[in-house]
């Protein structure tokens, strides 16, 4: 059953009025009393959606930057999903357990739900009610839907900006919302504005601390507009743990550091709606262990292959000693970065990716991932045995890159995308094997990359940025100077993406601008530009 035009195009008005104001409705105060404790402070979420499933999250807080206050027992919160935004045709509900040792949050993998439709859900504790928030299903397998309209988005440091691109997300009303990492960033003080000067302060190390970050986060009026206008797919990058880090090493070489990532992963398991059993009590390694790879598919239309290139990849190449991270390296001094045993996605993730591609059927293969796939030398390139590359992209990992460039070539798998994040700039590229030889029936585009901006994490200069796209022919366009997210529509004959800027990431009410416009057809890898 399809939601009426009627109830969409009004849900939607009060999200855009609500996110213009500001602020989401609060629900309403437990014991109805104004100023009682509420216990939703952190908002509502969807994600993971399934034909006939979908996960609904919240966390039960009620003062958003001390949780130690929270009493030591797991609270027994009710949920409703209905058909209707007034829920008077109520289709799933039960009572979910908000436990303390998953930081009182909550997780409903709610199931028996019809295929490609909207629904709306909410939760319960005593008196108190949640904001309602909007999902939907993933349409049936074997159908072939019109139209999937997909927001992405990723890096937003609350250091250096306002939420405006939340709030433009949540008024775009799009079916799915794909986040590609750095939800959250480990460094900043704990409060509950986004300051005029990012203060590189109370860096998050422990579980409760990396807990009081996403709390911090979630927070902000226009994210969790964001969450309620649409179910979210998610992965994570190095700042859900700590800057650049590579498996079980960072940037200091910390002997405890497997520790530290353990907590970070713990956390972020409990703040994003996942349909991941509770890791601790279900895998040998407990959270520190923790699988993100996922699939999803779009009935024929869309597959989504959701990759972790964090957790597995090798440790990068050419460091100093004593260091971890990143660092820029000419490829003639870095004999490593040729190495083919060094991986970006580990050998398990390869393979499922690999049967992925092979199997699929839909009419587009997105690979939601990190950072930019496409090669970026910060020098020019003669041959392609010049370049000086950064380590800690796909270009620190060429082997890698390449076999997963064969693999799409090998399984045939039509219309590929990439989507990524990480690099705090708009590109749109066109990725073949060899990026220096001409286009050809032996070096063909592979696919498409579109990366996508921050919602506020800054960048290089533009300047800088207009010589990369210069000096690499996989580069097509590339924006650094401007903040923002990517609308992509897809159809069974096209995809259109284009890159949305803000005017003004320090302004709240920022209006928004599209930089530029893109077409992909079926069929035909590659770009169109009209702006």
């Amino acid at each position: 059953m399809e939601t009426t035009r009627r109830d969409f195009l009004a849900h939607t008005a009060r999200l855009t009025a609500l996110a213009a104001a500001g602020a989401m409705s609060p629900g309403r105060a437990a014991n109805g009393r104004p100023g009682a404790a509420y216990p939703f402070t952190l908002g509502v979420a969807s994600g993971s959606p399934l034909p006939d499933a979908v996960v609904i999250w919240t966390r039960i807080l009620f003062d958003p930057l001390n949780a130690a206050a929270m009493p030591p027992l797991a609270y027994a919160v009710r949920w409703e999903m209905a058909e209707d935004e007034g829920f008077r045709r109520v289709v799933a509900g039960g009572t979910a357990s908000a436990p303390p040792a998953l930081a009182h949050s909550v997780h409903v993998d709610v199931t028996g739900l019809a295929p490609d439709r909207w629904y709306w859900y909410r939760f319960l504790l005593g008196d108190a009610v949640s904001p309602v928030g909007r999902t939907r299903t993933a349409p049936a397998p074997n159908t072939m839907p019109g139209q999937l309209k997909l927001a992405v988005a990723s890096c937003q440091h609350w250091e250096f900006g306002s939420y405006a691109a939340h709030r433009h997300i949540a008024a775009a009303a799009p079916d799915l919302v794909a986040f590609l990492g750095d939800y959250i960033y480990e460094w900043g003080p704990y409060q509950l504005h986004h300051p005029l000067t990012a203060m590189r302060t109370a860096e998050s190390f422990t579980l409760a601390e990396y807990r009081a970050r996403y709390a911090q986060y979630k927070t902000d009026p226009d994210l969790q507009a964001a969450h309620v206008a649409a179910p979210w797919i998610v992965t994570w990058d190095d700042h859900e743990v700590a800057n650049d880090y590579a498996n079980d090493h960072d940037e200091r070489l910390d002997p405890r550091f497997a520790e530290r990532r353990a907590a970070a992963y713990q956390a972020f398991y409990e703040h994003m709606p996942l349909r991941i059993p509770a890791p601790a009590a279900t895998a040998p390694g407990g959270f520190g262990d923790l699988r993100m790879y996922q699939r999803y598919d779009w009935g024929r239309l869309a597959r989504f292959h959701v990759l972790d290139d964090r957790q597995y990849r090798a440790y990068p190449a050419c460091l100093p000693p004593g260091r971890g991270g990143s660092s820029s390296v000419y490829l003639r001094d870095c004999p490593a970065l040729r190495d083919p045993s060094r991986t970006m996605l580990g050998a398990q993730q390869q393979a499922w990716l690999e049967q992925g591609l092979q199997s699929s059927r839909a009419r587009w293969n997105i690979l939601a991932q990190q950072t930019l796939m496409a090669q970026n030398s910060q020098v020019p390139l003669r041959t392609e045995q010049d370049g000086r590359f950064w380590t800690d992209g796909w270009d620190g990992y060429p082997m890698a890159r390449q076999r997963l460039y064969d693999a799409l070539r090998a399984s045939h798998a039509a219309n590929p995308l990439v989507l990524s994040g990480d690099v705090h700039s708009f590109f749109a590229a066109e990725l073949r094997r060899y990026p220096l030889r001409p286009v050809s029936a032996a070096n063909p585009v592979l696919a498409t990359e579109f990366c996508g901006g921050s919602v506020t994490s800054p960048s290089r200069p533009q300047a800088r940025t207009a010589q990369y796209v210069a000096m690499n022919p996989e580069l097509k366009f590339g924006r650094s100077d401007l903040r923002g997210y990517m609308l992509l529509t897809l159809t069974p004959d096209d995809c259109v993406a284009l890159f949305q800027a803000l005017d003004d990431v320090h302004d709240p009410s920022s209006g928004v601008t599209t930089l530029a416009r893109f077409r992909v057809a079926n069929g035909k890898p590659g770009l169109g530009l009209h702006r």
